[in-house]
């Protein structure tokens, strides 16, 4: 019973958070003249904004319950967050934020990689690149199997790799952040500031929207270190579309 409704609980503050976030970066960036470089060839059709939130919303459940999970354990002592900030170093703050990042990150580049797979793609990862030109809703439209293929990764890692509560939830804070951004529809930062260090080691709504418009490459989600390294990083500059599957 406790699992249940803490189940319910998350799904409920994930989904809220999902539509104030989505609402609030939308109409920043996309009232009256727009704010930012306009990525998207069309502004996000309101018919296909309405797909990303049902979709969006039938993934609340399943990224709540792992975290549920977790949550009922930490009650119970079994994880591997903790609350006093002396339990551990102080420089393992930082770090284990680092530390989390990186593995999510790599994590990610190879099931994300896999789910553009041609016998996987049509199931599992379609509905998130039926918006060619996404929208902020879209950073969390995924079909329930690639939902159900990400969710455990980050509580999982809160079983057996300290980290403090303050930590995580700027780590999730930051996840949001910038999935919400990089699926905008348009780039915040200064085309001139993405070819140079700091942000040129990151996925920024420029690199993530050439995703979406090609299907073939950059599949990062906080670094590009992956992409270059394996060789899948493709242009920004070129405007042209890429069809994966006749089905979408």
């Amino acid at each position: 019973m406790d699992l249940l409704v803490t189940t319910l609980a998350l799904s409920l503050i994930i989904g809220v958070r999902y539509l104030l976030v989505g609402v609030t970066t939308h109409w920043l960036l996309w009232a009256g003249p727009g704010r930012g470089r306009q990525l998207n060839h069309k502004a996000p059709a309101a018919k296909r904004i309405r797909a990303e939130i049902i979709a969006s919303l039938i993934s609340c459940p399943i990224y709540a319950l792992p975290a549920a999970l977790v949550l009922e354990a930490w009650k119970r002592g079994g994880t591997a967050i903790y609350g006093d900030i002396h339990a551990w170093p102080l420089w393992w703050l930082p770090v284990s934020f680092i530390v989390y990042m990186l593995a999510h990150d790599a994590f990610y580049y190879w099931v994300h990689r896999g789910l553009h797979h041609p016998r996987v793609f049509p199931w599992a990862h379609a509905e998130h690149h039926r918006s060619r030109d996404p929208s902020a809703f879209a950073s969390f439209a995924f079909d329930p199997a690639e939902a159900v293929a990400t969710a455990w990764f980050l509580p999982a890692m809160a079983l057996i790799v300290p980290i403090h509560w303050g930590v995580a939830l700027a780590l999730l804070t930051l996840m949001t952040a910038t999935a919400v951004l990089n699926h905008a529809g348009r780039e915040v930062w200064p085309a001139s500031w993405l070819s140079r260090a700091p942000l040129s080691w990151f996925i920024t709504a420029t690199h993530h929207d050439a995703h979406h418009k090609r299907f073939n490459g950059n599949y990062g989600l906080y670094f590009q270190m992956w992409d270059r390294w394996a060789r899948t990083q493709v242009s920004t500059s070129l405007p042209g579309r890429r069809q994966f599957d006749g089905r979408l």
